[in-house]
């Protein structure tokens, strides 16, 4: 059965332009497409480890996901992105599980997708989506990528997301058992894989602590300040 696949982890932001000068500038990403979608602007940069942070910015009614989401909570990590080969499949695994699936959509041949509610996957919403790349893609209209640097330092690599939960099997159940996640020990850490995926999940265990994302890991031989970047919301941590 063909794997699932962590494919990017994406943060909402209220403007792209304000949230360019750390993943260019600092981070050294590397512009890698974007465009409109209903409620919402996106756009991906990649690093040096072929990983991809995706930054949105809402658009739209004030009353949209994206404009809750930074009005409740502010800038920060708003989902990661898994593609399925069978997004039924996922989704009647997820229910199987006792997760509540929401969003389910088919609307778009080329990106069918469902969602795992935070309240139930650990802080972050899950994306889950069945890709078919022979379909057309909609045409949601013109597209005006953010203005980017002249020039960027080397890019870092992008681990992937830290999270904090509160037990070890509250995050097996989510990433091993419903997102067929491989997982590894590490202290008071459980590091979750995907064979086709560069990213990582780490999640530590505190059972003080409610449920949510702690920061970006990222490798780099360069000193990179890993205070909160008030325009994404989150740090960026180095690991070796």
């Amino acid at each position: 059965m063909p794997n699932y696949l962590l494919d990017h982890v994406a943060i909402g932001t209220r403007a792209h332009q304000g949230a360019v000068p750390c993943l260019v500038s600092e981070l050294g990403g590397e512009y890698a497409g974007g465009g409109p979608n209903p409620g919402f602007d996106f756009a991906q940069f990649r690093y040096a480890n072929g990983a991809r942070i995706e930054i949105l910015q809402p658009t739209g009614a004030p009353n949209g996901f994206l404009f809750r989401f930074l009005e409740h909570r502010g800038p920060g990590i708003h989902h990661v992105t898994f593609k399925v080969p069978n997004l039924d499949d996922a989704c009647d695994r997820a229910r199987t599980h006792g997760y509540e699936v929401v969003g389910y959509s088919t609307a778009d041949p080329s990106w069918k997708e469902a969602f795992l509610h935070p309240k139930q996957a650990q802080g972050i919403v899950v994306q889950m989506a069945e890709v078919d790349d022979t379909a057309q893609e909609p045409d949601h209209g013109p597209w005006q990528a953010p203005a980017l640097p002249k020039s960027a330092p080397p890019a870092v690599e992008v681990v992937g997301p830290r999270m904090v939960a509160e037990s070890a099997a509250f995050a097996l159940k989510l990433w091993r058992d419903v997102l067929r996640g491989d997982v590894e020990h590490s202290g008071d850490t459980l590091v979750f894989s995907w064979p086709e995926s560069v990213l990582r999940v780490h999640v530590r265990i505190d059972g003080e602590v409610s449920a949510r994302s702690e920061a970006i890991l990222i490798r780099s031989d360069r000193e990179i300040p890993d205070e909160a970047v008030p325009e994404l919301g989150t740090r960026f941590i180095r690991v070796d």
